[in-house]
């Protein structure tokens, strides 16, 4: 489980604590739960997810993980909890632009695999991706590269998928295939999705709608 404790980030307006439903509130997230957090440009989107996996630790208030504090973890704390309890969809995307398509996913599964190899081309296959393994990133579209940082989060096992924005750039068509594939991952290991947009997606059928 995921707890938030009177969270609130050290830089944001004081007006927009008060008008959120979790900044300064008391929020748990547990597995299995459909999350969709709306969030207008401003609000802290990006930082709620980066504080989520550690990336950052600008706020007051507390965030823990299974009763464990982030701002307690060691290093080597973050790195096992990345690889096992959260994986992550960068609004940014965070590839490598000059390795393959396929070396860019593939090494969420070198690191600590859920699926076989083959999974990769199956999933590249689905997202209409098949043809890019072999390319170079920088190559890729936004689009095309969105995708790839789809797959590759679904590489590793989790207990919690963090996504910012994954679907920007995706015509409606693949975002309803990347949901779907999404979904059916996130079942497999009986995890939460926690999707933050800056407004709210029909095809996501969550249990909850924050509006952050």
């Amino acid at each position: 489980m995921i707890s938030l404790d009177k969270v609130q980030p050290s830089y944001l307006e004081k007006e927009k604590i008060e008008r959120s439903q979790i900044w300064n509130e008391q929020l748990q997230i547990s597995k299995g739960e459909r999350i969709q957090i709306v969030a207008p440009s401003g609000s802290g989107k990006t930082s709620f997810i980066h504080f989520l996996y550690g990336l950052r630790n600008d706020f007051n208030g507390n965030i823990s993980i299974d009763g464990k504090q982030l701002k307690n973890f060691s290093a080597e704390d973050f790195a096992a909890i990345r690889s096992s309890v959260c994986s992550i969809i960068f609004q940014d995307l965070r590839l490598f632009p000059d390795h393959t398509v396929f070396e860019n996913i593939n090494i969420k599964r070198v690191l600590n695999p859920f699926h076989g190899e083959e999974r990769i081309k199956e999933m590249a296959a689905r997202l209409g991706i098949e043809n890019k393994l072999s390319k170079l990133a920088r190559t890729c579209s936004y689009g095309e590269q969105q995708r790839v940082a789809i797959i590759r989060a679904l590489q590793q096992p989790f207990d919690f998928i963090l996504m910012d924005e994954p679907y920007s750039n995706l015509d409606e068509n693949n975002r309803m295939i990347a949901m779907e594939l999404i979904e059916e991952e996130a079942k497999k290991r009986n995890a939460a999705i926690v999707l933050a947009d800056l407004k709210r997606l029909e095809f996501y059928k969550a249990d909850r709608i924050i509006y952050l």
